[in-house]
């Protein structure tokens, strides 16, 4: 049954259009860095549980890749998110035009379908703080959400978002 909700999950994600964006330093050895841990006053924008949720998937994410959280880490990583809330697409339109000796005109007025959407946009940040707190490496997502998902659904949707997160680490240059 969990194995069904990540899928149902990992579908809507990228279905919805999942977007991320990856930003890092072209001088960076990545394969000097093989432990981490989480800035002690990071502000993630996330409720207590969700904050919860997005490590947990970070944690394995970062494990399957062969890095291992430490007190004494090689990085540290920052996490920022807000939600962002799409509006509706409704317009109105005015047109004029003619052919030969007639004019003509309309009006048209989209009528919006559905409530607003929201989408969640989640920066990493991979900082170096033994080089002066050097960022080396960022990924920004944008994903929509459901803000009333089950905490089963949410944590699958955190699972996946991570997973197509860290497709691009280390980067490939």
């Amino acid at each position: 049954m969990k194995i069904l909700k990540f899928l149902i999950a990992a579908l809507l994600l990228t279905s919805c259009g999942t977007v991320v964006n990856y930003d890092y330093e072209k001088s960076t050895d990545f394969n000097q860095y093989k432990t981490y841990n989480y800035f002690s006053d990071m502000q993630t924008g996330l409720s207590g549980l969700d904050n919860k949720r997005l490590i947990r998937a970070i944690d394995s994410e970062l494990e399957n890749m062969g890095l291992t959280l430490s007190d004494n880490p090689d990085f540290y990583i920052d996490i920022q998110s807000q939600d962002l809330q799409n509006r509706n697409n409704s317009n109105v339109g005015v047109g004029v035009g003619g052919t030969g000796r007639s004019v003509g005109g309309g009006v048209s007025v989209g009528i919006p379908l559905g409530g607003s959407q929201y989408s969640r946009e989640i920066v990493i940040d991979f900082v170096d703080k033994q080089q002066g707190e050097k960022l080396f490496w960022q990924a920004v997502s944008e994903s929509r959400y459901n803000q009333n998902a089950s905490p089963e659904n949410r944590q699958a949707y955190f699972d996946a978002l991570v997973k197509k997160i860290f497709e691009g680490y280390p980067p490939e240059k």
